[in-house]
Parts: structure tokens; sequence; C-alpha cells
């Protein structure tokens, strides 16, 4: 079979990889993938991930049987939808689904009707109400713009005057555009965050295993917040017992209410949890793999993808179950000059020796003359496996090591709740 992946990012090379490796697929295509991917598969770097009728066309054109989409903008787009009214069977959830992670109002008022364990919530249109809200309940507090802001439309505000500026910012001078014309204020949670992945097909579902991602900048969760500067997997505090209450508190409510709703969720649904006091409790959903979190559970996976795959596009999973392999894994990112706010682009990589090491997934690479250049803020995932956690994070470092990127940041400290 022939398989397209939508996505230029180090999550679809992870999972190009694992694609390619499946004994059923023939062919692996991308759009518009990076120069990592174009190694593997064959790319298309003028159709970007968020066209919808460039996809479809592609699709079409190139009689793709499996379409397996990676951002969520196309997502909340329709992109699945788009695939189906031509018979392309797609992995990810209808736009009407995919409103989970489009829309906070829709995710928050979801959890209320499922009674998931979650923040409590405020939801305004008016700035000048959010504000007199904030001033009456205090800080800190969180301001969350409605709709999608590439992962920076969300403030955790210490302060009263920082959440004001927030609201200022979201809703007056509209930085998010109509994200943020409205916003939830939630009240702030404290406690280590993990990311759960559950594969569902509208019916059934199948846990993954968990991991931990970190998202500050720079060394001691200290610095900006960014998309993700390395994950690992397992994290000790996610065990078997606080799986199996996410799963009878959360994710079975939520596919419930999705289905009696008339929009059933197929694909994967990403939970972002935060721990408090030992006990799980909803940060957020996603509608897609993490990112950097697909690249160390591609990494454990020791099972073929694509049946799962499969399985949630066509609604039958069945009794299908992952395999794992590998008891640890650890992917730290490669960041560019100047990243997250201003990310220098054009600078020359040479990866060295860093492939005897770990598995060197590309983000924002791209090849110019043969030579192969950063062209975005986060540039490569090294990933590595191990028995332990601080076996896969020697290996990690190892090929970090080799690799030659003027002005590059990466964290020194991935995975330090493990090791």
């Amino acid at each position: 079979m022939k398989v397209l992946v939508v996505g230029s990012g180090a999550r679809e090379h992870a999972l190009v990889l694992k694609i390619a490796a499946s004994p059923s697929v023939t062919e692996v295509l991308a759009a518009p993938g990076n120069a990592g991917i174009a190694e593997v598969a064959r790319t298309f770097e003028d159709v970007p991930a968020e066209s919808v009728g460039r996809v479809v066309e592609l699709a079409v054109r190139e009689s793709v049987d499996l379409v397996v989409v990676g951002p969520e903008a196309p997502l909340v787009l329709g992109l699945v939808d788009a695939l189906a009214e031509h018979d392309i069977l797609a992995f990810g959830p209808s736009a009407a689904a995919a409103r989970l992670e489009g829309s906070k109002v829709f995710s928050k008022e979801l959890m209320a009707q499922a009674k998931v364990p979650t923040a409590g919530f405020a939801v305004f249109t008016d700035d000048g109400e959010a504000k007199a809200y904030v001033r009456t309940v205090g800080a800190p507090i969180v301001v969350k713009a409605d709709g999608l802001a590439a992962g920076k439309g969300v403030v955790v505000a210490a302060t009263v005057e920082e959440a004001l500026e927030a609201i200022d910012a979201m809703m007056v001078q509209r930085i998010y555009g109509h994200a943020g014309a409205t916003v939830v204020i939630e009240s702030c949670m404290k406690g280590p965050e993990i990311s759960f992945h559950v594969l569902c097909d509208g019916e059934r579902f199948v846990p993954l295993v968990a991991a931990q991602d970190h998202k500050r900048l720079k060394d001691g969760d200290l610095g900006p917040n960014t998309g993700g500067m390395g994950a690992y997997s397992p994290p000790p505090i996610f065990d078997a017992a606080m799986q199996a209450t996410v799963l009878a508190q959360v994710v079975e409510p939520t596919l419930r209410v999705m289905r009696e709703r008339g929009t059933p969720f197929r694909g994967v649904l990403f939970v972002g949890l935060m721990i408090v006091d030992g006990a799980p409790q909803v940060l957020e959903y996603n509608v897609r793999f993490g990112d950097p979190e697909t690249e160390v559970l591609m990494a454990r996976l020791g099972s073929d993808l694509v049946p799962l795959l499969l399985g949630c596009a066509r609604g039958d999973l069945g009794d299908l179950q992952p395999e794992w392999g590998a008891g640890a894994a650890m992917a730290v990112v490669l960041a560019a000059a100047g990243y997250p706010n201003a990310p220098r682009k054009g600078d020359p990589i040479d990866l060295g020796h860093a492939g005897e090491h770990a598995q060197v997934l590309h983000a924002g690479t791209k090849r110019v003359d043969g030579q192969l250049v950063a062209s975005g803020g986060r540039v490569l995932a090294v990933t590595a496996t191990g028995d332990d956690v601080e076996m896969a994070a020697q290996r990690a470092y190892a090929g970090i090591g080799e690799i030659t990127l003027e002005g590059s940041q990466y964290r020194r400290d991935i995975g330090w709740q493990a090791r």
C-alpha cells in the first residue's frame, strides 16, 4: 500500500520511518517533508500541510491508500473530511471531533459534561468582563486563547497584572487573530505534567505508553516556553494504577460523550495531564501525536504501526495491541540560535557520527546545493533507546555531541525526573 504522511517535523520523520518499515507498505510520500524524510520518502515541498485542497489533490493523483496527518491545523481545517469525500482513508479525526484541540471552550465544556477532572474555568468574549473576573479571583491564574495559536496561546500568569496583559494581547491586540476573540480563564494547577496517547477507532481504544515532555528552553525548567525541548519514556510517576485511573476517569467518558454528540473520535487522542497531589487532572486535549513525544513512542514501539493506524481509520481496531520493545527512550531537541523568539535559519549542519550513537530525526532542515542547513526553530531530535532512562540519555547525548550547528541550543537535563 501507498501511505502519505502530512507534516514536516521530527514527529513526522519518526512516523515515516515506522511506516516505511511495515511489510505492507510499498511507498511512503510526505507533504511537505524535510531533508531527513526525503531520505526515506518521496517528498512534496510545494504542498503545505495546511493546504487541504492541495493535500487532497496529491492524495488523489498518487492513488494513496492511507493518509496519516501529523499536525493539528489540517485536522481542524477538515482534511480528513475532505479526503473521505474521495474515499481515501485517513488517520485522524473529523473537523467536528478535532474541535477537542481546535477550541479550548469546546474541550472544557466537554470535560465538564463528561465529569473529567480538570481545573475550574470561566469563558469570556468581552475583555472588560475577563479583566474584572481576574481582579476578583486573583493570581496565579491561566489565560488561554480559545482557538489554535501555534502552541503559544496559553499564559500562566503569576500576577494579576500579567493576566490583564495577556487578556489585552489576546482579546484587544489580537496577536493570535480570531483565536483570541474568546478566552478561557482557569485556576492554576501545580505538579508534574504527563503526555498520554490513546489510539481510537470511534468505539474502541488502545493505550500507548506514557511520556514526559520538557517545554522550557533551559536546564532546570527555566527560560521561555517552547514547542518542546525533549521527552522521555517511561515517566516513573505514571504507574499502572494511574493509567487505569486516567482510562476510567478521562479517556472512557471523553470518548463516550463524543459518540453521544454524534462526533465519534478516530485517530490518536493525546491527553495532557498534570499530576496534582498524586491525582491526574486534564490540562488539555490534543487530537494528534505530540512532538517530541512521538519520537520516543516510536522508538519504543516494537511492533508494526500500520495495522493500528488502519484500524483507527477504518473503525475496526478489534483486538489489536501494540508490542513494546525498548525499556526506555529519550529524545533531545537541538534548536537553532535565537529559538524560540527569532530562530536563525540557513546555518550549515554537520551530523558527524551522531548516527552511530542515536537516531537523528529531522525537523527544521533542508538541503541547499547539497548542504544540510537549518530551516526552522527546532532543527533535529536526537533519539535513543536503552534498558532504562539513564542508558537512553547517555546514548542520546553522545549523539548530540557529534553534531555541529553554530549557536545551537539544547537542554542537558532531559529526563532528570527519572535519572
